[in-house]
């Protein structure tokens, strides 16, 4: 079980909270401070889609150009990532072998209770 994120992050936050007053101790990784590997974003494209992962809505999407937010091949994706992980939605939590976007607490709860 991991919880990838960035520290600040509202949402991230909240999520963090949720599991720990559950007292489940999530692993978190910071994407800007700890990285990400190429591998890992392309098991997050290929389990939930770009259009769930890809945050369209922040300030870094609003700054890239518009060649790079019409990019829709997932091969060219990656590393645009990669390069701006804030383009992330967040959190991304990874439950045995599933992966969820966002703050979504039900979901979280039928995977740990399935022991994913």
């Amino acid at each position: 079980m991991t919880l990838y994120g960035i520290k600040n992050c509202d949402t991230v936050k909240k999520s963090r909270a949720w599991f720990a007053g559950r007292g489940i101790e999530m692993p978190f990784h910071d994407l800007r401070s700890d990285g990400l590997e190429a591998d890992v974003v392309r098991c997050w494209l290929a389990a939930v889609g770009a259009a769930r992962l890809v945050n369209r809505s922040g300030t870094t999407w609003r700054a890239l150009t518009p060649a790079q937010q019409a990019i829709t091949d997932e091969d060219a994706l990656v590393p645009l990532l990669l390069a701006q992980p804030t383009l992330i939605r967040r959190p991304v939590v990874r439950i045995g072998d599933t992966s969820t976007v966002g703050f979504v607490p039900d979901t979280w709860v039928g995977l740990l209770e399935a022991g994913a």
